[in-house]
């Protein structure tokens, strides 16, 4: 219980999970609901919100968790014929989880450090993040409607974003913070958001105006997306038989002496990951937790954030494919073969057009006679008319109106984007359970099986939980530092998020300090360095959750379901 309120995180994230499985309804398969009602949330005495954002972030990312365990405990039971004695949830690693990209470090340096960039493989192949002024290419900005707001997006390039504002795509004299941020304002002000939205459209750049929650749920997208479950299940086909799960494997890797404490769920289960940024790679960061072969599939001409590699591909090989060229298909066709997951974090219709969307899947698993698992992630969900629409996490806060609840929050009649990509792992929390869920109802029920999760989708249910009491927010006002709620529309997401480090690490020393529980550190051979990691959120009685290797950018592996190394440093509980 909060100090000086009678605000309870563990009773708050009770409710949040009676919450979620209401609106989950029969997208949780019946036999496991029970399991999933019986989860243990543990948290340290007087706990209290840690960001510095009125919405229930932790709350609502502990009850995904609970409900990614139950699934996972219902998998074991299939697999073992024993059902776990305990699943437990741990809110200060659910805490961490939801800004680990930040928590993470590569040699001893974070995500702001300017000298990490140097141990990073470059992968910013468009220079969209090279110099300040590129960097603001994705910004939140007041158009030439009062009080209306819009957010651009460079979409990882930066350029045709700059030049639809009428804006150079470089300008490396421009350096100061803000002169950057007014540069690319002033332009923005020119405009109206209808007339935004229509270059916007024109140009297919992932642009959206920043829209009040009331408006949002006005919209027949809003309405659409509001009637929707946070994730959905579908069957794609019935013809392929059920896939019980196999005894555990004896070993694990080339390396016969290094074994997991305890069997893992997920062991010889192959997930082929193609996915970039955040949201999509924590589904298969999580599916690793649980023991699963994440195969990460990156095209070499296609960019990614160097930084986000180091969180997002933990426990996973990475290699490069193009499948635009004979060969490269033919050797993802023979990995499709062995595969049993499929993620897709591309832009609606993406890999449709390569041949690879869920109903040409769906046939490949109907000839083999063994169905897939196809989770398909993205901004704005699968049903609506914005559901083919671009984005990524900023822009989803922005359309579903939690931008301007964290602007009310700090007192502002604007908006402000949260700190920290939190919808981003929320959403890969929603994916995970769609993975999971497709494997139980293979094992049981034969066929393929398809599921769609969105980062608006999150944003609705977190929004569903309601805010913080009154009294809570006053005191987080209170607690944090003046200097985070200086903050205007426009600063960037990096400063957001390094005000609101900043702040937390002086009031929550404890998630940052060695030996507290919540992280691990370990020598990743790929980066010739040692990288810190936030631990496993769920732990599950007698398995073994946690990662087989270490981090590494992406490309660093052939495309190959043999022979994957295991990390000794990394068999800890």
């Amino acid at each position: 219980m909060e100090e000086g309120t009678s605000y309870s995180m563990l009773s708050e994230t009770h409710r949040s999970l009676d919450y979620l499985l209401e609106l989950a309804g029969e997208q949780i398969p019946h036999k496991i609901r029970n399991g999933i009602h019986n989860v243990h949330f543990s948290s340290k005495p007087n706990a209290s919100p840690y960001f510095p954002c009125p919405l229930k972030e932790t709350e609502a990312v502990s009850a995904l968790k609970a409900v990614e365990g139950g699934v996972a405990a219902g998998i074991w039971e299939l697999r073992s014929s024993n059902k776990p004695d305990s699943v437990s949830v741990d809110l200060e690693r659910a805490a961490c989880f939801l800004f680990s990209a930040y928590i993470s470090t590569v040699d001893g340096l974070s995500k702001g450090d300017p000298a990490v960039k140097a141990k990073l493989k470059d992968t910013d192949l468009l220079q969209a993040q090279s110099i300040l002024y590129r960097r603001f290419a994705a910004n939140l900005y007041e158009t030439k409607d009062p009080g209306k707001y819009f957010h651009i997006h460079g979409s990882l390039e930066a350029t045709s974003t700059l030049n639809m504002l009428g804006l150079q795509g470089y300008r490396p004299d421009v350096t100061d913070y803000y002169d950057c941020m007014h540069t690319i304002e002033s332009k923005a002000r020119q405009f109206t958001t209808t007339e935004l939205e229509a270059m916007n459209a024109e140009r297919g750049q992932a642009g959206i105006t920043c829209y009040k929650p009331s408006d949002f749920r006005k919209t027949e997208h809003g309405k659409m997306l509001s009637a929707e479950p946070p994730w959905r299940i579908t069957n794609l086909e019935n013809d392929s038989p059920p896939i019980p799960f196999a005894p555990t494997h004896a070993t694990k890797g080339i390396n016969k002496r290094l074994q997991p404490p305890r069997p893992q769920i997920l062991d010889g289960i192959k997930v082929l990951e193609l996915c970039r940024i955040i949201a999509g790679p924590s589904i298969g960061r999580t599916l690793a937790e649980y023991g699963a072969s994440v195969l990460k599939i990156t095209s070499p001409k296609l960019s990614d954030v160097p930084f986000f590699q180091v969180d997002g591909n933990l426990g996973k090989h990475c290699a490069d494919l193009d499948l635009k060229t004979t060969s490269d298909r033919r050797r993802f066709e023979e990995l499709l073969e062995e595969a049993d997951v499929i993620l897709d974090g591309y832009r609606p219709g993406s890999l449709e057009r390569l041949g690879y969307g869920p109903h040409q899947i769906k046939e490949r698993g109907r000839t083999r006679g063994k169905g897939y698992v196809y989770v398909s992630e993205d901004c704005f969900g699968h049903v609506g008319p914005w559901f083919s629409r671009p984005g990524w996490q900023q822009i989803a806060d922005c359309a579903t109106g939690v931008a301007w609840i964290q602007g009310w929050f700090m007192g502002l009649d604007e908006p402000v984007i949260p700190p920290f990509p939190q919808s981003d792992y929320g959403t890969g929390c929603m994916g995970a359970i769609a993975a999971l869920t497709g494997l139980y109802r293979r094992a049981r029920e034969g066929g393929s099986w398809w599921g769609g999760v969105s980062l608006c989708q999150y944003d609705v249910f977190l929004q569903g939980l309601g805010l913080y009491p009154e009294e809570v927010q006053q005191g987080m006002r209170e607690r944090h530092d003046k200097e985070f709620f200086e903050l205007r529309h426009a600063d960037s997401v990096d400063e957001v998020g390094k005000r609101a480090l900043r702040s937390i690490k002086r009031i929550h020393p404890e998630l940052f300090e060695e030996g507290s529980g919540y992280c691990h550190e370990s020598w990743a051979s790929k980066y010739n360095a040692k990288i810190k990691f936030v631990k496993p959120v769920v732990s599950i009685e007698g398995t073994w959750q946690g990662f087989l290797r270490q981090s590494r950018p992406n490309g660093s592996d052939e495309a190959d379901w043999e022979g994957w190394e295991v990390d000794e440093g990394m068999l800890v509980d």
